[in-house]
This record gives structure tokens, sequence and C-alpha cells, in this order.
């Protein structure tokens, strides 16, 4: 089970109030690890639930983080002292939010409190997953490389979701438009040729009575269709915020051919980057884990690791609980199992990330290519639907009139 994260209010050797997160495993916990840092705990309470990562409330961009993350492992090699180092970067970010962040961490670090320490006050701008494999490569001595690959693993990351929101446009906007001239056309253009072909006492046809029903009920009650939709994406947008909620989208998305190759190529890739970067901090087998599978963002795939924590604490080897692992796809657990049989799981785990990069790339290029035949079969039927129903009943008309 991974940790929580509690806020404290403490009091330091100057009798400074510090405001800061931390994880734990338990209120108690908690209190211990902030007495660990030299605080004297005067409140510690559970923080508000958040979504890691990529996900987290009021997050940073992941394209400044990756720039923020490149340019302090830049000055950790030159090493210049961090807090210097900070402080210049701040003076060159043009993101205020970041800017005020980096500031303050700089500060807290002219203090006295390490990285992560003075991090761990902006757990949700940052990310849990972020502050933690900081804290680890901190503690290995391993902080420069470690930044690199995760200044490498973030940009990844944002050229990834840039790739299929680029290739999401076209259809999106396709889509978006036939809605909105179907709505018109049922809403205002059919009522009135079914208005003319009820005053001729004609008989419609089914589907024409439907849309004509369907066109008048929107124009009077187009308040109550406008609420539903709205109704619907609130729903939507508070199960996906819902750990049990965003499980079942997530399995529902998986279940959609193509798009499901898609998001399994992104999860692998994640997994893997943050995997091998847990490692090379110096972080344990479960540690690792548990970030892989939080910061891949996948919630099928987080399920699947807490499973595995599970036997891996009682004393299972990586290479037996990779196959519980239904989400894991065949070649990530053969690189993995071959990675612990030679000790060079970050080197594979690397190759993992590539391939599923290279694959996911492709994959979002030919989506619009995919997607194109759907559209326009959808909007050939549309289109078919709605001039049966109004041509079919004009020639009954015709017929009438000769």
């Amino acid at each position: 089970m991974s940790a929580l994260t509690f806020d404290y209010v403490a009091i330091d050797r100057l009798g400074m109030k510090r405001r800061g997160s931390t994880p734990a495993s338990s209120l108690a916990d908690a209190c211990r690890r902030v007495a660990a840092l030299g605080l004297t705990p005067l409140t510690v309470q559970k923080a508000r639930s958040g979504l890691a990562f990529q996900f987290s409330s009021g997050r940073v961009s992941t394209r400044a983080l990756s720039q923020f993350t490149y340019q302090l492992g830049v000055m950790v090699s030159a090493r210049i002292p961090i807090s210097e180092g900070l402080l210049s970067i701040a003076q060159q970010e043009q993101d205020p939010k970041l800017k005020a962040i980096i500031t303050d961490i700089a500060k807290r670090i002219q203090s006295g409190e390490q990285i992560a320490t003075a991090m761990d006050s902006h757990r949700r701008a940052l990310g849990e997953v972020y502050i933690q494999t900081i804290r680890a490569a901190e503690r290995s001595g391993n902080l420069s490389k470690v930044l690199e690959h995760l200044s490498d693993t973030l940009e990844k990351s944002q050229e990834q979701t840039r790739q299929v929101r680029s290739a999401m446009m076209y259809p999106t906007c396709v889509i978006v438009v036939l809605v909105l001239a179907v709505l018109f056309l049922v809403g205002f253009v059919v009522p009135k040729f079914a208005g003319m072909f009820k005053s001729r006492n004609l008989d419609l046809p089914v589907f024409t009575e439907l849309l004509m029903s369907f066109g008048l009920s929107l124009q009077a009650f187009w308040w109550a269709y406008l609420l539903g939709a709205f109704g619907i994406a609130a729903g939507a947008w508070a199960m996906w915020t819902r750990p049990a909620g965003r499980l079942l989208l997530d399995a529902i998305l998986h279940r959609i051919p193509y798009i499901n190759r898609i998001l399994v190529g992104a999860g692998m890739c994640r997994f893997a980057s943050i995997f091998a970067v847990g490692l090379q901090s110096g972080l344990g087998l479960i540690e690792c884990l548990d970030l892989a599978g939080r910061s891949a963002g996948r919630p099928m795939l987080m399920r699947d690791v807490e499973r595995m924590i599970a036997q891996v604490r009682s004393g299972g080897r990586l290479a037996d609980v990779l196959s519980t692992c239904k989400y894991l796809t065949p070649f990530t657990k053969r690189m993995l199992i071959a990675g612990e049989q030679s000790a060079e799981i970050p080197r594979l785990c690397g190759v993992i990330s590539r391939h599923y990069e290279r694959e996911t790339t492709h994959l979002a290029k030919n989506l619009s290519t995919i997607i194109e035949p759907v559209l326009i079969v959808a909007i050939a039927g549309v289109v078919l639907v709605i001039a049966l129903a109004i041509f079919l009943p004009m020639w009954d008309m015709a017929k009438l009139v000769g």
C-alpha cells in the first residue's frame, strides 16, 4: 500500500514556524518523520487527496518542470551551490508560479533544509513522485545523474501527451461541428418540414416522427438538455477524481480498439522510465515499484503494481511476481526478468522505454488516419437519416399533388 501524505506545522530550532508535507503510513509515523527533521510538530493532519505526478492539483506544467529539472542538474554538475543555482534559475523563470516555488525552495535550503525537505512544502505543485525521486537521489549522492534522467523522462512524457493531443485535435473538431450541425437540423429544420407535412395530413415515417419529437423537445427544453450535458461532464470528472471511478473509466478506455494500444504503450514507457530513475536513485525495489506504478497514470496498472508490492513484501522475487501483473506486456516482463538476472534492470528499462516511446509515437501519428474512415461513415449515416426523414414525406406529398 502506498504511503499517505500529511501536512504539518512545526517549530524549528530557531523558533521559526515551518509548514510542509511528508509521506507516512500513519499519523504517528508522520509525527516521527517531522521530529526526525529537527522540528517540533504543532499540528499534523492528513493532506487532502490529490493525484500525484502529472495529475496533481495546481501542478506546475510538465514542460516547465522538465526545464527546471534540467537547469538544476546543470547547476549541480557544475558544483554551484544549490541555493545560489536555484536563485539564478528563478531570476530567468517566466512562469510566476514556478518562480515563486523555486525562490522559496532556495530560501529554505539556505536556512539549512535539504533539497527534498524544502520541496515538500510544494508537494501538490511538484508531485509526490518527483519529490520522492529527488529525496532518494539526494541520499544516494547521484543527484546530478538522476536529475538528468528525470528531466529526460518528463520531456518524453510531455512529448507523448502533445502528440496524442495533436492527433486528437482533428477528429475532436469534426465531432463537435457534426454534433452542432445535427442539433441545428433536428432542432429547427426538421420540425418546420414536419409541420408542413402534418398540415397536408401525411402519414410520417417512424424516424421522421422521432426526429420531429426530439426537435420540438429540444426547442422547448433546451435548458434541460444543457444542464444534462453539464451534469454528465461533471459526473465523469467526479468519477475520474476518485480511485474507483478512474479505474472504471480506464477499463472502458482500454476496451476501445487502437486507443488501448496507445494507452498501454504510454503506460509502459512511463513505468519503465521512472522505475529506472528510482533504481538509479538508490531506492529499494518496493519504493521503485510504487513510484513507477503511480507515475504511469494508468489506474489498471497501479492496481496490479499494488498486488506486486504485496507479494514482494511477503518474500517474492521480481521474476515471480511479474507473472501476476496482467497489465505489463510480455515484452516488458521479459526485459525486467532479464535485467534482474543480469543485474542490469536500469539499462533494460531504458530499452523498454525507447521501444514503447517509438511505438506510441507511431500510433499517435496514425491515429487520425484510423479515425477518419469512422468519422466519414458516421457523418454519412447521420446525413442519410436526416435526408430520408425530410425527403420521404416530400415524395409522398408530390404523389398527392400529382
